[in-house]
């Protein structure tokens, strides 16, 4: 019994240790929505705790703070120059990037649909 739960701890560790290394190097890849990327680091800090690693919330803003795009380095600046960190939620967080994403989402929107128009009307001129 004693080395079934040995062997059971050694698993864990190294589970742990495997999703530490994730965690750790977490990027947000091309494309991915903000909804989309704190999904995933969360599937891996839940995992982290669920295997008994310690990991703040702190310690989980801090990450995806460093891990963000360069189009979210002007509000990432803000809201590390703004907020304290140490009681920022995840959620807080999530909510002031998404906002951000939605301004991005809807100026590249408009820039589509002023290509779109003046795409239309300069082959109108054409003719």
């Amino acid at each position: 019994m004693k080395q079934k739960h040995q062997g059971t701890a050694r698993v864990q560790r190294a589970q742990l240790q495997a999703l530490k290394r994730d965690f750790e190097v977490l990027q947000v890849k091309a494309g991915e929505s903000v909804n989309g990327y704190f999904s995933r680091t969360l599937t891996i800090v839940n995992k982290m705790r669920q295997h008994k690693g310690m990991v703040s919330d702190e310690d989980v803003v801090e990450n995806i703070l460093r891990s963000m795009t360069q189009n979210f380095a002007y509000v990432v600046c803000s809201i590390e120059e703004s907020k304290d960190l140490s009681t920022l939620s995840i959620d807080e967080l999530q909510s002031n990037l998404l906002v951000h994403e939605q301004r991005i989402n809807a100026h590249v929107d408009e820039e589509h649909a002023l290509k779109v128009t003046y795409g239309e009307s300069s082959r109108g001129r054409r003719r």
